[in-house]
């Protein structure tokens, strides 16, 4: 069957819970999460104050090659993540039009399973609700579809470095204080 003839008819379900049928897994794009630029700014700031002593026990130790720092442009510009839109027919052949972010397993959802979503809207009204859990009720599966965030963008390392060069403030901060 030709669903794509369907497009023009499809709704965005406006409850949370929607129960339906796959109709249609279509292709995926890619979207970029945003990141804002005061919280990348606290971050890089705190994690330089870190950098810089870490500089200077390198320049002190000679141990050093230079560090593979992103730059703040790539930092800034965010992590992309998949996002798949769905066709799903409800119990009364209704088509619906919602969207799957990020990545399920290959074998998790094919068209003709009967499925249970608990959507949440997204910002944006022409957008499709956006799916956070999927209840795949053909074969018993519980889904939850995982995207990048701004902190797995950042990587373990900034933050490390970060919350280190807040400690350091801190630290300063405490021994100004006391004399």
């Amino acid at each position: 069957m030709d669903t794509t003839s369907y497009s023009r008819r499809s709704l965005h379900p406006t409850g949370r819970i929607l129960t339906a049928r796959i109709v249609r897994l279509m292709d995926g794009y890619p979207r970029e999460v945003r990141v804002g630029q005061p919280i990348l700014v606290v971050v890089l700031a705190a994690a330089g104050v870190a950098g810089l002593l870490a500089r200077l026990v390198r320049a002190l130790l000679s141990a050093g090659s230079g560090s593979g720092r992103r730059s703040f442009k790539d930092l800034k510009k965010g992590p992309e993540y998949l996002v798949t839109p769905i066709r799903l027919r409800d119990d009364g052949g209704r088509l619906y039009e919602v969207e799957l972010h990020g990545h399920l397993p290959q074998s998790a959802l094919h068209p003709a399973d009967h499925v249970q979503l608990t959507l949440r809207e997204q910002g944006d009204p022409d957008l499709a609700p956006k799916i956070e859990r999927i209840v795949n009720l053909t074969t018993g599966q519980l889904l939850r579809p995982r995207t990048a965030t701004m902190w797995s963008h950042l990587g373990p390392p900034l933050l490390l470095q970060a919350v280190l060069g807040v400690l350091v403030l801190a630290s300063v901060a405490a021994c100004a204080a006391v004399v």
